[in-house]
Formats: structure tokens, sequence, C-alpha cells
């Protein structure tokens, strides 16, 4: 039995019968003895694949029967006549209302094979529709780029993602090649397509496209399709935007890089400041001594402001390795500006020359300075690489109230502008500059972080970043940070002379550094208390249990066992004792809130004044 189903028209029941004889045993026969019937059987089922009719019938001719369902059905139509009928065979023929016609009385043998023929026809048209339903349906609704080209690479079928590629529609594609549409455009394509077909085998690659950082990336798969003879006849492509994936893949890559880079950041700031601890410590302890010889005097503050200057460079490199919010506070923006001279210095090298017009008298803005900083660095550093031959970066600030603006609070603002005469920034790329990672930049110049970081910044102190751009002209990028009302705090204290001691007090100072335990212990001296060193966390137990200690002093990264993990033995077995953590990066783990903590390298000013309140307040608990 096959699938296929028959049916039979014939107003004689006893020619019905016989049909069904003949085909029950491979086909699902159905039947009727009026023509009007079997129309509606018809419309019905579309299912049937062959319709075997009776010429002579009442009511309606077979081969009008035939013909009216051709006109909503897809079934084979054969009809069945005697010789004096052969003008309206012919003329259904004609009308394509009929594939064949078998005479009566009919040969068995002939009539199962015109059945046959006629349920294959039907078969093979119901799959080439499928086949072709299939295929444009595929290039209807993929969005991949599809086409089928000959062995000449002209189009035959293409879908309107790829025309829309080539910029025309899908007629004015089809017998044409890419060659003849894009010209040179096209060469690296047609040689792509030429391997393909020569070779004979699938290929698949990645192309690109477009200016530099607006690139638009395409996976493209070639495959041929050979004909009966062997020979390769058409090729069929499949073009595949992926140019978001290979953003977001750059995108991981860079944000590991970042990672790690951040992590080195950090771990470089602690073992630096420990060393500028040591420094600047012995610093201000040998300049006492030294009073009387000015010149050996001379040499130590020269050498205390290098090591300040360091001190500044590793604040700056801690900044960029932490993770946490934005710590924003009143800021006066020109002090903070005039303080970035060296730094200009180092980081923007001797091409570019960096000037300022500061409005005078210029609120505090509300901003974390850090990142106020980094991002002032970061749009010079964007200014200097748009000046290949050099210039001048024009760094302005000025004071703006805003009443009416859809972006903004109304309220004062002070706008920080920066402005180079360089190459510019295109139109394509200028919409995409703030977008994270996205960069020009040649791999390994640019980590495509700087301008998102700014309007990150921008945008969580409630301002704005603006950036105009002209091709050849240069670019002004302009910030706009809301002003506070609180008072700019000042960066720079006065160093004030160590405290003298309340009152006698025995120290313990825990630090794995030799240098900087040593240096720490010489302020306690100094200062009139009684220091004891322990160069771990297991020594400082040891000394606690033979002796009593009024404060430790403990750093924060040690081996063995931290400065954490001491202060949190030392509150189990010694509530009362109050400790000190000592840390280069306080960011290496995580400390309670509830513990002090001063960050490397500090002055003896700071030490006194923290150890004298810590002395205090254990005194009157």
């Amino acid at each position: 039995m096959t699938n296929g189903t028959i049916l039979a028209v014939d107003d004689e029941p006893d020619i019905l019968i016989a049909l069904e004889d003949l085909f029950e045993d491979e086909y699902r026969v159905v039947t009727t003895t009026k023509p009007a019937e079997a129309l509606a059987i018809l419309a019905a089922d579309p299912d049937i694949a062959v319709v075997i009719s009776d010429q002579r019938m009442p009511g309606m001719t077979g081969d009008v029967l035939l013909a009216e369902a051709r006109a909503f059905h897809e079934a084979q139509a054969i009809l069945l006549t005697g010789y004096a009928d052969i003008t309206a065979v012919i003329a259904a023929l004609n009308r394509g209302g009929i594939t064949g016609y078998v005479t009566k009385p009919w040969d068995a043998i002939l009539l199962r094979s015109t059945v046959r023929n006629a349920f294959e026809r039907h078969r093979l048209g119901r799959d080439l529709a499928t086949e072709r339903a299939l295929l444009l349906g595929l290039l209807d609704h993929s969005a991949d780029a599809i086409s089928f080209k000959d062995a000449a690479g002209r189009f035959i079928r293409l879908n309107a993602r790829k025309a829309a590629l080539i910029g025309q529609d899908v007629e004015a594609c089809l017998g044409r090649s890419e060659a003849d549409l894009l010209r040179d455009q096209a060469r690296r394509t047609v040689e792509a397509d030429a391997a393909a077909i020569r070779t004979g085998e699938v290929t698949d690659n990645m192309t690109t496209e477009g200016p530099l950082g607006a690139e638009r990336w395409s996976h493209v798969v070639r495959v041929p399709i050979r004909a009966l003879s062997g020979e390769i006849a058409h090729l069929a492509t499949i073009e595949r935007d992926v140019t978001e994936q290979r953003n977001l893949e750059a995108r991981l890559r860079q944000s590991d890089k970042m990672q790690a880079l951040g992590t080195l950041a950090g771990g470089i700031a602690h073992d630096f400041n420990n060393l500028l601890t040591a420094i600047l410590g012995s610093l201000e302890l040998a300049g006492p001594k030294v009073q009387d010889q000015p010149r050996v005097q001379r040499l130590i503050e020269n050498a205390t402001g290098a090591a300040q200057r360091g001190a500044s460079l590793t604040k700056r490199l801690l900044s960029f390795s932490r993770s946490h919010d934005l710590q924003a506070r009143a800021t006066d923006v020109n002090a903070l500006i005039e303080g970035m001279g060296d730094l200009f210095g180092r980081s923007l090298g001797g091409l570019v020359t960096v000037t300022t017009e500061l409005s005078p008298n210029l609120p505090p803005v509300h901003v974390d300075p850090d990142q106020l900083e980094l991002a002032i660095l970061n749009l010079c550093i964007n200014a200097r690489d748009a000046s290949p031959e050099g210039g001048t970066i024009t760094i302005a600030t000025s004071q703006e109230r805003v009443t009416q603006d859809a972006e903004l609070d109304a309220g004062d603002y002070v706008r920080i502008g920066i402005t180079d005469a360089g190459t510019g920034i295109p139109p394509e790329i200028l919409q995409r500059v703030c977008e994270p990672f996205f960069t020009t930049k040649a791999v390994g110049q640019g980590t495509g972080l700087g301008l998102a970081m700014v309007f990150g910044l921008a945008q969580q102190s409630k301002g704005r970043l603006r950036i105009e751009s002209e091709v050849g002209r240069g670019t002004r990028v302009e910030l706009l940070l809301p002003r506070s009302e609180a008072p700019a705090n000042s960066e720079t204290a006065a160093a004030a002379a160590p405290a003298v001691r309340a009152r006698p007090a025995s120290i313990l100072v825990v630090d794995d550094d030799a240098e900087v335990r040593h240096v720490t212990a010489s302020f306690l001296s100094d200062f009139g208390y009684s220091e004891t060193e322990a160069e771990d966390g297991a020594a400082a137990l040891a000394l606690l249990e033979s002796r009593a200690f009024d404060l430790v002093v403990a750093d924060l990264a040690m081996p063995g066992m931290s400065g954490v993990e001491l202060a949190a033995t030392l509150r189990q077995r010694w509530p009362n004792l109050p400790v000190l953590i000592l840390t280069g990066h306080a960011e290496a783990m995580q400390i309670p809130d509830d513990i002090p903590v001063l960050t490397k390298p500090f002055g003896s000013a700071e030490l006194a004044a923290r150890l004298s309140a810590l002395l205090e307040a254990a005194r009157t608990t």
C-alpha cells in the first residue's frame, strides 16, 4: 500500500467497482458517480493525488470536470474515454486539464502504469513545491545574507538581506555578478568564490569592511553544488553578521586583561607603599639630625619631595585598580588641574603642550577627585593621540547656570573643557566612542575604557559629557559637573608636630618588612613610647603571652597570619587591647569597619594622632 489517494468518477457503478478492484492494493480509492460531488470531495481533501474521470457523464463532461478541478487542486488528471471522444481529449490536453488519457475498454497494465506515473508526478511536484517554499522561507526570513550563483558568478537566487549589502534590490541583482555590481570592492569576494568552485570544497572565512573602529565583521560559508555530471554548477553563499559577537569577545578579553592589570597594579602599589614608608620615614627621622647642615638638609628635602610624588603616583595606581563606588565630595577643580602639571609632563610626552584657562573664583563641584583626575588625564591622552604632529591641548574651566535642560537638574555647574586641534573623529565613530571597550587604536595601545569611564563619571555625578569633533580640525570634550554647596576639602593638610604622649605606653609593632617595622618603631620611640618589634603574627602572640602591651600596630598583609586575623585573635583573648592596622593596599582583603586603619605611606604626625586617640579611648573605657 502507498500513502496515495485516487478519486474515480464515473456515472456507471460497475465501472467504479472495477476501478476499485484494480487499484485498492496500492492506493486508497475514493469513488463517486456525480461530477459535482467529485468537485466537493476534491475541495475537502487536498491530499488526493490522482483523479480518474470518465468523459461522458450526465450534467458535466469529464474534460470540464477536470479543468474546473485544476483551478483549485494539484491532483493529476486522467481521462477515461472512447475513440469517439478523441476531439474532447485533444481539447482537454491543450487546456491543461488532463495529464493523460486511457481509452475504454482499458488495458489494466497500461492503466496501472498511467496512474503510477501520474502519482509520481504529483509526489515530485509536491516535493518541489515544498522545497521551493522552504527555500523562499529561508531566503525571505533569514537574518543571514544568502545567495545562489552559477559557475560564472551570476546570481540566480538571493534574499533581500544580500541585495541590501550590495546596495540593490533583488531583481536588479539577478543574472549579474558581484563584480558587475560592486566593481573593485568585490575583488576579494570574486577570488574566494573562484577558489571554492575550483576546489569543490565547503569553505568558511571571516571578512571585514568599513572604517577602523566601525568595522562590520561577517562569517562567510561557501558551498559548491555539483550537477548530475559531477561538475560544479552552482555556488551557495551564507554570510552571517558577527560584528556584535566579535565585539563581545573583544570586550571579554579586554575585561580579563583589565582585571589582571588591576590586580597587578594593586600588588605593585602595596610593595611600593612599603618602600615609600621606609624612605619617607627614614628621611623624616634623619631631618632633625642634620639641622646644622643646610646642604644635607636640602638634599633630604629634595628626596622627600621626590618620594611624596612617588606616593601620589601610587595613589593614582591604586585608584585604577579599585572597583568601588565613587567617593564624591566637594572638590576644587582649578586646584586639582594645577596639581596635575607633573603628571601631564610624565604621561603625555614632549610633543604636546598643555595650557590652562582656569576661571577664577570657581565654586567647588561634587565629584570623586581621584576619578576626576583620572578622567582629565584620559581625555588629555586621547587629545595627544589625536595630535601625532604635536600641538597644544587646552584645559579650560568656567561656571554655568542651567535653568531648563532635559538631561540636567536646574542649578550651578562647572564646565571643564579639553580642546585639541588634532585629526578629529569621523561621525560614524563619534556616536560610539563612549561604548565600553570600543577603541580605534591598535591592539595593545588602547583599552576602550577611557571615554566610557569619563561618561560613567559624568552620569554618576549627575552631570553630562559632550563631545564635538570635526575631521581635520580637532575635538572639544566638555564635562559639566554640579556645584557643591559644601566647601572644598584641602588635600594637603598642614603637617603638625608630633603630639606629646599623654601617658606612658608600651606599643607592639608587627610587620614582616624589617625596614618599615624599624621606621614605625623609631617614630614611636621619638614620641616617647616604649616600643617592641615582632616580625609576624605568631611572634606577636608569643610576646603578648609573656608581657602586657597598651596597643598593637600591625601590618595588614603578612605571611602566615594577616593583620586582620591577628586583630581577631587579639579581640578574643585580650578584648580591651586596641589595634591599629597599617596597609599599603586597603583593597588587598576585607577589613572590618570597626578596626582602625592607617594607609601607607604615613607621616609621623598622622601616626602620632591616631595612636594618641586610640590610647585615650582605651583609657576611658
